[in-house]
């Protein structure tokens, strides 16, 4: 016979059974076998595909001031970067309740993105213009060029996607879209669609660079590095700057003033092959660090990330240099 306390056990016991047993069927927004999550988990696109989709998506003023105005990280930019990727993880690969949590934090910061231009910035956009995180158009902007350096980054550095791949990745990444409050209608109904309205848009006289955002720009792409580091990790960041300046479109390379040779495409190109042919090798015959090193979170390097930006401040440096911690109004205030 159970003694009381020994009951009370067991009932615990089982309760914590049954909310583990839970948690494991709660696989959240995505199933396991999405392809988001697929996709996503590479960490080859993970730890680039960010930086790439800033570094485009600089060239739409509106994303950009609006983010530059409202963001707490004006002195840490790479902190920022860091949350921001943790929290798009949160959504990929949390439970229901982890990306619950994940876009209520966003929901309240988005509530203070909304303003106005303060200078012109090109034809499209002048001084006035209006900008808000939950603007139909520009939170679908924010997916679109998040959704885009995500599939370029796999096409790249993991394999080509299929055609239905494609198509299920960018479904998974509108219902992405959604979670974070674009209405489903701002975006197109399918990828052929997706994929004409954005070449388009990269083509058209709509982009534009404000100056911050150039500095900016060229530094996160390693177009300017303020503090080279010593070998082997010079090398290291090095190659991936090279991958994330390779991948960008010929406009937008221009834009920011990256001269790209014949000797640096040759060089972007073999470093993608290498990387992808890591990534063709039968997962049986892959040894458990290198493939622990190819899939997971980048939630690790990101938190390095952010402890390397710290000790640059208590070195007294900025990480970027020339950027002015204070928002437009606060320079220009009386």
């Amino acid at each position: 016979m159970l003694l009381p306390d020994a009951r009370v056990r067991v009932a615990m016991l089982s309760g914590e059974l049954d909310r583990e047993a839970e948690m494991a069927m709660d696989t959240g927004y995505f199933a396991d076998d999405s392809m988001i999550r697929r996709v996503m988990r590479k960490r080859a696109v993970g730890l680039t595909y960010g930086l790439r989709a800033l570094v485009i998506g600089a060239v739409h003023p509106l994303l950009y001031v609006g983010t530059a105005e409202s963001t707490e990280h004006r002195d840490t930019p790479y902190t920022r970067l860091a949350l921001t990727g943790k929290l798009f993880e949160a959504v990929f690969f949390g439970t229901r309740e982890e990306a619950d949590r994940a876009l209520e934090f966003t929901g309240k910061k988005h509530q203070k993105v909304v303003g106005r231009i303060p200078e012109d910035a090109g034809q499209h956009h002048p001084a006035g213009t209006a900008y808000s995180a939950y603007d139909p158009h520009l939170s679908f902007m924010t997916m679109a060029f998040t959704f885009e350096s995500a599939e370029v980054m796999y096409d790249l550095l993991v394999k080509r996607l299929t055609a239905g791949e494609r198509e299920g990745l960018y479904q998974d990444y509108v219902r992405w879209g959604e979670l974070f409050g674009m209405p489903r209608a701002a975006a197109p109904a399918d990828y052929r669609a997706f994929r004409e309205y954005f070449d388009g848009y990269l083509a058209s006289d709509e982009l534009f660079l404000t100056g911050e955002a150039h500095k900016v720009g060229n530094y996160l792409c390693g177009h300017v590095v303020p503090y080279p580091q010593p070998l082997p990790a010079r090398q290291v960041s090095s190659a991936y700057y090279l991958l994330v300046q390779g991948s960008l479109p010929e406009r937008i390379r221009q834009m920011y003033g990256i001269e790209w040779k014949r000797t640096d495409e040759l060089a972007y190109r073999g470093l993608a092959q290498s990387v992808r042919n890591a990534h063709s090798v039968p997962s049986l015959l892959v040894p458990r660090p290198v493939k622990t090193a190819l899939n997971g979170p980048s939630a690790p390097v990101y938190r390095l990330i952010t402890k390397q930006e710290q000790e640059l401040a208590r070195a007294g440096k900025r990480s970027m240099p020339g950027i002015d911690p204070r928002t437009w109004a606060e320079r220009n205030s009386a």
